[in-house]
């Protein structure tokens, strides 16, 4: 068996040593590059197992190292080392593919743990990639989305697309995979070797997203002591998905259509502006015609962004690909959790396929894969799928749905409280793959309120380790 192959790029070379120090005798191989072009070309000509990258790297940003090992090699995992006041940037790098981050100095029982964890992660991806090999898939949108009649449609959308320059408008429900579309429509295109960055406008405070999407130089503002690159320049040459475009403020919109008129941006304290060269998918879950009627949304900027709009149906009304879904899920469940579970029996798969699926395939995903947890057996039973459903609709209950003449006005304001609170405690579990202590540093709140949060909504952090 070959010896995995560590790649730290750090311009710190004592903490390279460290690193070498800790993993020589764990049979690792390691291999460092002092800056981030030699280590981004190291990456490609050696093929690491793994990547150790500090987030900062003299007068270079780590993220747009990060953005370029990932643009390589997507699969590869990345972890990045941060001093004790970079936590914030590195959690930031989590959201853009980082799989973890470490503070400095390094713990020597610490990195060990997290590489492992890394590189066990790594191989049940490449297990699950070689199923599918196995069963005549491939990474197309079929394969994660199904085939029915509905989703084909969708697949053609994808296709007479891709291979343009138009600005592409996804709509659809939450949980029906609108980021998978644009992560199509860039994987078609010629920008595929290039990046794709996301970013959820309502999951950053508004004072924040400005610098987020421009990033700043130094000195730009109390607190700025280097330049940090934006979101727009680390999509440089590829895709910048902006998902939930509804929720971005009226202030940010002007701005954002002037850089898609422009194709310049200019970042916080900078003087002047700098050509880009991206291509934009925005996604909603709302009716933005409507939020453009209503004055919430600019009339300019919708006609901007839907050069060309995709519609994706929700699960309910595509019910032909329930069944693909549900045995795709099964399986990647099974290797992950190293259950037993072989199949679904054909009454479960009936009550799924007539239940509403108001979380749509997200939420059906979080179905399958509590069923295989929970099933000692080697098939899926119908009472384990009926008493999960209703456990789902049981929790679907919003503040949009109180009746006022039955609870008082600090009632509601309470429960709509607890609702914002259970969705921002989700959002960082998710952009932190159910890492509690990065969720808690991230919402600046200490570990052990995060965790009684956690147990009072009944979020199953379990879940967002993915």
């Amino acid at each position: 068996m070959s010896r995995s192959t560590l790649l730290v790029i750090d311009d710190d070379q004592p903490s390279c040593r460290v690193v070498k120090a800790i993993f020589k005798g764990e049979g690792f191989e390691v291999i460092a590059a002092h800056d981030g072009s030699s280590g981004v070309a190291r990456a490609s000509t050696e093929d690491p197992s793994l990547v150790l990258l500090a987030l900062r790297l003299g007068k270079e940003d780590g993220l747009v190292v990060l953005s370029k090992l990932k643009a390589e090699n997507s699969s590869r995992p990345v972890i990045m080392l941060a001093d004790h006041g970079e936590l914030k940037a590195a959690v930031r790098a989590t959201q853009l593919g980082a799989f973890d981050f470490l503070a400095k100095p390094i713990d020597h029982e610490q990195i060990l743990v997290v590489v492992r964890r890394a590189l066990e992660t790594k191989a049940l991806q490449l297990e699950v990639e070689d199923l599918r090999r196995q069963l005549g898939e491939g990474g197309s949108l079929a394969s994660q989305m199904g085939s029915s009649p509905q989703t084909r449609q969708v697949i053609d959308q994808v296709r007479t697309v891709a291979g343009s320059k138009f600005t592409v408008l996804i709509l659809g429900e939450t949980g029906t995979g609108k980021e998978l579309v644009a992560q199509a429509i860039h994987r078609e295109s010629e920008r595929r070797r290039k990046p794709f960055i996301a970013i959820d406008c309502g999951a950053i405070p508004e004072q924040l997203l400005e610098s987020e999407l421009f990033g700043h130089e130094r000195g730009a503002f109390t607190g700025a002591d280097r330049r940090r690159a934006g979101r727009f320049e680390l999509a440089e040459g590829g895709t910048f998905f902006l998902d939930e475009v509804s929720n971005l403020p009226m202030s940010l919109q002007a701005k954002l259509l002037r850089v898609l008129e422009s194709k310049e941006v200019q970042s916080l304290g900078a003087a002047k502006m700098s050509s880009m060269d991206v291509r934009f998918v925005a996604a909603t879950n709302n009716d933005l015609q409507a939020r453009v009627t209503d004055g919430h949304f600019r009339a300019d900027l919708y006609f901007r962004l839907a050069q060309y709009t995709i519609s994706i149906p929700p699960l309910r009304d595509r019910t032909g690909d329930i069944a693909y879904l549900t045995q795709r899920f099964l399986e990647e469940a099974t290797i992950e959790l190293r259950r037993p579970v072989q199949r679904i029996n054909p009454d479960a798969l009936e009550l799924l396929e007539q239940h509403p699926w108001p979380g749509n395939v997200r939420e059906l995903r979080n179905i399958v894969r509590q069923s295989v947890l929970q099933t000692k057996e080697h098939a899926i039973q119908r009472q384990a799928v009926r008493a999960l459903l209703g456990k789902a609709s049981s929790n679907t209950a919003t503040p949009m749905g109180v009746r006022l003449n039955e609870k008082t006005l600090k009632e509601i304001a309470d429960e709509a409280a607890s609702v914002a609170e259970r969705a921002a405690i989700s959002e960082a579990l998710r952009a932190t793959k159910g890492n509690k202590s990065q969720a808690a540093r991230a919402l600046e709140t200490d570990y052990k309120t995060l965790h009684l949060k956690i147990k009072k909504f009944g979020i199953r952090w379990q879940d967002f380790r993915s």
